[in-house]
Protein backbone atom coordinates (compact mmCIF):
# COMPACT_ATOMS: atom_id res chain seq x y z
CA UNK A 1 0.00 0.00 0.00
CA UNK A 2 1.85 3.41 -0.84
CA UNK A 3 0.64 6.53 1.34
CA UNK A 4 -0.24 9.86 -0.32
CA UNK A 5 2.97 11.40 0.93
CA UNK A 6 4.37 12.51 -2.62
CA UNK A 7 1.01 14.49 -3.33
CA UNK A 8 1.49 16.74 0.05
CA UNK A 9 2.99 19.64 -1.35
CA UNK A 10 2.65 23.47 0.08
CA UNK A 11 5.07 26.30 0.54
CA UNK A 12 5.74 27.33 3.73
CA UNK A 13 4.81 30.91 4.07
CA UNK A 14 1.49 29.58 3.45
CA UNK A 15 -1.07 29.26 5.75
CA UNK A 16 -4.61 28.77 3.85
CA UNK A 17 -2.64 24.72 3.09
CA UNK A 18 -3.33 23.50 6.84
CA UNK A 19 -6.40 22.20 6.60
CA UNK A 20 -5.17 20.39 3.65
CA UNK A 21 -1.94 18.73 5.18
CA UNK A 22 -3.77 17.89 8.35
CA UNK A 23 -6.59 15.82 6.14
CA UNK A 24 -3.80 14.50 4.31
CA UNK A 25 -2.21 13.19 7.24
CA UNK A 26 -5.79 11.67 8.69
CA UNK A 27 -6.44 9.74 5.51
CA UNK A 28 -2.85 8.53 5.30
CA UNK A 29 -4.07 6.94 8.99
CA UNK A 30 -7.60 5.81 8.08
CA UNK A 31 -6.06 4.10 4.91
CA UNK A 32 -3.34 2.56 6.94
CA UNK A 33 -6.33 0.93 9.65
CA UNK A 34 -8.20 0.27 6.93
CA UNK A 35 -6.04 -2.03 4.76
CA UNK A 36 -4.84 -3.42 7.77
CA UNK A 37 -7.76 -4.31 8.50
CA UNK A 38 -8.96 -5.33 5.17
CA UNK A 39 -5.87 -7.62 4.92
CA UNK A 40 -6.70 -8.93 8.47
CA UNK A 41 -9.97 -9.94 7.55
CA UNK A 42 -9.32 -11.60 4.06
CA UNK A 43 -6.59 -13.87 6.02
CA UNK A 44 -8.88 -14.50 8.56
CA UNK A 45 -11.40 -15.76 6.23
CA UNK A 46 -9.13 -17.80 4.60
CA UNK A 47 -6.72 -20.06 6.58
CA UNK A 48 -4.80 -20.87 3.45
CA UNK A 49 -4.18 -17.54 2.20
CA UNK A 50 -0.66 -16.39 1.47
CA UNK A 51 -0.65 -13.25 2.42
CA UNK A 52 0.78 -11.46 5.87
CA UNK A 53 -1.22 -10.58 8.61
CA UNK A 54 1.30 -8.33 10.41
CA UNK A 55 1.72 -11.27 12.88
CA UNK A 56 -2.38 -10.25 14.40
CA UNK A 57 -0.35 -6.64 15.43
CA UNK A 58 -3.02 -5.14 14.15
CA UNK A 59 -6.55 -7.18 14.66
CA UNK A 60 -8.93 -7.02 17.02
CA UNK A 61 -10.76 -4.17 19.54
CA UNK A 62 -8.97 -0.92 18.83
CA UNK A 63 -9.44 2.52 20.17
CA UNK A 64 -8.79 5.93 18.97
CA UNK A 65 -6.55 8.65 20.78
CA UNK A 66 -6.06 12.40 19.62
CA UNK A 67 -2.86 14.26 20.68
CA UNK A 68 -1.81 18.06 21.01
CA UNK A 69 1.55 19.74 21.99
CA UNK A 70 1.96 22.85 22.89
CA UNK A 71 5.02 23.25 23.83
CA UNK A 72 8.83 21.87 23.18
CA UNK A 73 11.89 22.25 24.98
CA UNK A 74 15.31 22.47 22.93
CA UNK A 75 18.36 21.32 24.41
CA UNK A 76 20.25 24.41 22.04
CA UNK A 77 18.47 27.21 21.81
CA UNK A 78 18.66 28.97 18.83
CA UNK A 79 17.37 32.34 17.48
CA UNK A 80 16.13 30.53 14.72
CA UNK A 81 13.91 28.04 16.42
CA UNK A 82 10.46 29.12 16.64
CA UNK A 83 7.37 27.94 19.03
CA UNK A 84 6.84 24.20 17.79
CA UNK A 85 3.02 22.71 18.12
CA UNK A 86 1.77 19.70 17.26
CA UNK A 87 -2.02 17.64 16.85
CA UNK A 88 -2.24 13.95 15.53
CA UNK A 89 -4.97 11.36 16.15
CA UNK A 90 -3.24 7.41 16.71
CA UNK A 91 -5.17 4.27 16.74
CA UNK A 92 -4.20 1.66 19.26
CA UNK A 93 -4.69 -2.22 19.15
CA UNK A 94 -6.10 -3.39 22.24
CA UNK A 95 -5.08 -7.13 22.78
CA UNK A 96 -1.25 -6.19 21.04
CA UNK A 97 -0.92 -2.08 22.20
CA UNK A 98 0.82 -2.08 18.45
CA UNK A 99 -0.26 1.60 17.12
CA UNK A 100 -0.19 3.56 13.68
CA UNK A 101 -1.24 7.29 13.62
CA UNK A 102 -0.31 10.36 12.12
CA UNK A 103 0.92 14.06 13.44
CA UNK A 104 0.41 17.83 11.89
CA UNK A 105 3.11 20.01 13.23
CA UNK A 106 5.25 23.13 12.74
CA UNK A 107 8.91 22.39 13.54
CA UNK A 108 11.14 24.18 15.03
CA UNK A 109 11.80 26.19 11.83
CA UNK A 110 8.33 27.40 11.65
CA UNK A 111 7.57 25.29 8.77
CA UNK A 112 4.23 22.95 8.03
CA UNK A 113 5.45 18.81 8.39
CA UNK A 114 4.31 15.82 9.04
CA UNK A 115 4.89 12.41 10.61
CA UNK A 116 2.97 9.34 9.83
CA UNK A 117 3.87 5.72 11.86
CA UNK A 118 3.65 2.54 13.52
CA UNK A 119 4.83 2.30 16.81
CA UNK A 120 3.84 0.38 20.18
CA UNK A 121 3.45 1.17 23.57
CA UNK A 122 4.51 -0.78 26.75
CA UNK A 123 2.23 -0.26 29.82
CA UNK A 124 3.47 -0.70 33.08
CA UNK A 125 6.89 0.42 31.93
CA UNK A 126 7.84 -3.91 30.75
CA UNK A 127 6.52 -4.82 34.01
CA UNK A 128 8.08 -2.19 36.01
CA UNK A 129 5.57 0.24 37.41
CA UNK A 130 1.81 0.09 37.33
CA UNK A 131 0.10 0.26 34.05
CA UNK A 132 -0.54 3.81 34.10
CA UNK A 133 3.50 4.52 33.32
CA UNK A 134 4.32 3.67 30.26
CA UNK A 135 6.73 3.25 27.26
CA UNK A 136 6.31 4.35 23.82
CA UNK A 137 8.43 3.84 20.47
CA UNK A 138 7.16 4.85 16.59
CA UNK A 139 9.19 4.40 13.53
CA UNK A 140 7.85 6.00 10.17
CA UNK A 141 8.09 8.76 7.59
CA UNK A 142 8.74 12.66 8.41
CA UNK A 143 7.59 15.17 5.69
CA UNK A 144 9.05 18.92 6.44
CA UNK A 145 12.62 19.74 6.87
CA UNK A 146 13.19 21.77 3.66
CA UNK A 147 15.09 24.25 1.87
CA UNK A 148 18.05 25.56 4.48
CA UNK A 149 16.88 23.59 7.13
CA UNK A 150 17.39 20.31 5.18
CA UNK A 151 20.02 18.64 7.16
CA UNK A 152 18.70 19.28 10.46
CA UNK A 153 17.33 16.19 10.16
CA UNK A 154 19.32 12.74 8.90
CA UNK A 155 18.60 11.31 5.34
CA UNK A 156 15.98 13.98 4.52
CA UNK A 157 15.34 13.69 0.73
CA UNK A 158 13.36 16.13 -0.55
CA UNK A 159 12.05 17.17 2.68
CA UNK A 160 11.40 13.36 3.53
CA UNK A 161 13.30 11.56 6.10
CA UNK A 162 12.58 8.47 8.18
CA UNK A 163 11.23 9.17 12.18
CA UNK A 164 12.02 7.49 15.09
CA UNK A 165 10.69 8.83 18.44
CA UNK A 166 11.08 7.25 21.92
CA UNK A 167 8.52 8.47 24.77
CA UNK A 168 7.06 8.12 28.35
CA UNK A 169 4.18 8.77 29.54
CA UNK A 170 1.32 8.71 32.43
CA UNK A 171 -1.99 7.75 31.77
CA UNK A 172 -3.52 9.24 34.82
CA UNK A 173 -7.07 8.83 33.89
CA UNK A 174 -8.51 6.15 31.98
CA UNK A 175 -8.80 8.15 29.09
CA UNK A 176 -5.99 10.98 29.48
CA UNK A 177 -2.13 10.70 29.70
CA UNK A 178 0.40 13.07 29.14
CA UNK A 179 3.57 11.97 27.16
CA UNK A 180 7.12 13.05 26.68
CA UNK A 181 8.89 12.61 23.27
CA UNK A 182 12.58 12.19 22.99
CA UNK A 183 13.23 14.00 19.40
CA UNK A 184 16.74 12.50 19.05
CA UNK A 185 19.55 15.15 20.64
CA UNK A 186 17.15 18.21 19.59
CA UNK A 187 14.46 18.06 22.20
CA UNK A 188 11.81 16.47 24.55
CA UNK A 189 8.77 17.57 23.18
CA UNK A 190 5.24 17.60 25.93
CA UNK A 191 1.71 15.80 25.17
CA UNK A 192 -1.54 15.93 26.09
CA UNK A 193 -3.77 12.62 24.71
CA UNK A 194 -7.34 12.16 24.86
CA UNK A 195 -8.69 8.22 24.33
CA UNK A 196 -11.66 7.30 22.57
CA UNK A 197 -13.20 3.68 23.15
Amino acid sequence: MKLPLSSISMRVSSTSNIPRVAAAALCAVLALGSGMAAHAADDASDSSASGYSFGGRFTGPSHWRFAGSPYTLHFHPSPEHRHVWAVGVEKQWDATDWLAGASYFSNSFGQDSAYVYVGKRYPGLWGWTSNEYFAQWSAGVLWGYRGEYKNKVPFNYRGISPGLLFSLGWQFTPKDALTVHALGDAGLMLQYSREFR
